[in-house]
C-alpha cells in the first residue's frame, strides 16, 4: 500500500497562533482523510516539523482504519517546507535543538511504522488543501 500525506503547518505572527493540517491520499489519490488542529504557540517551522509529528501519530493510532498498512507500506510525505525536508532527508545540518528534538521524535515514530518513508518538497500551491487544514483550524480559534 502507498499513502501520500500532504501536511502542512502555519503560524499567525512567528511565533504566534500556530496549527497543522494533514491531507492523506491512497495511490489512486482519494482522500482517506484530512483535518486540522491547533496545536498553541509556535513558530512557522515549529508548526511544520509537528504537522508531520501529528500526521505520523495519527497514522500509528489508525492502522486498523487503513488496509494493508500491516503489510509493506510506502509513506510518502510532501511539504511545502523546504527546510523540514532537507533537514529530514538528512541534506541540511539541523541548528536549533528545538527543531533537533522534534526530528528525534519523528524517527522515534516512523521506526514504530515499520515502513518506507519518503519526504519530498513541493509549492505552496501543490500543497493547497493542507494549508486549507491549517487555515480553517486558526479560523475555528482565533
Amino acid at each position: 500500500m502507498t499513502l501520500n500525506i500532504f501536511t502542512d503547518g502555519g503560524s499567525r505572527g512567528n511565533p504566534g497562533p500556530a496549527a497543522v493540517g494533514i491531507v492523506i491520499k491512497d495511490a489512486a489519490n482519494k482522500i482517506q482523510h484530512s483535518f486540522g488542529q491547533t496545536i498553541g504557540t509556535a513558530t512557522n517551522n515549529i508548526a511544520e516539523y509537528q504537522a508531520v509529528i501529528i500526521a505520523l501519530q495519527w497514522l500509528i493510532d489508525n492502522k486498523k482504519k487503513l488496509v494493508n498498512l500491516s503489510g509493506e507500506c510506502r509513506i510518502n510525505f510532501f511539504l511545502d517546507s523546504t527546510l523540514v525536508v532537507n533537514q529530514l532527508n538528512g541534506l541540511w545540518k539541523i541548528k536549533d535543538s528545538h527543531l533537533r528534538q522534534k526530528v528525534i521524535l519523528i524517527r522515534q515514530l516512523e521506526a514504530s511504522l515499520n515502513a518506507g518513508i519518503s519526504y519530498t518538497a513541493i509549492s505552496r500551491s501543490q500543497n493547497s488543501a493542507a494549508d486549507l487544514q491549517v487555515n480553517l483550524a486558526l479560523d475555528r480559534t482565533l
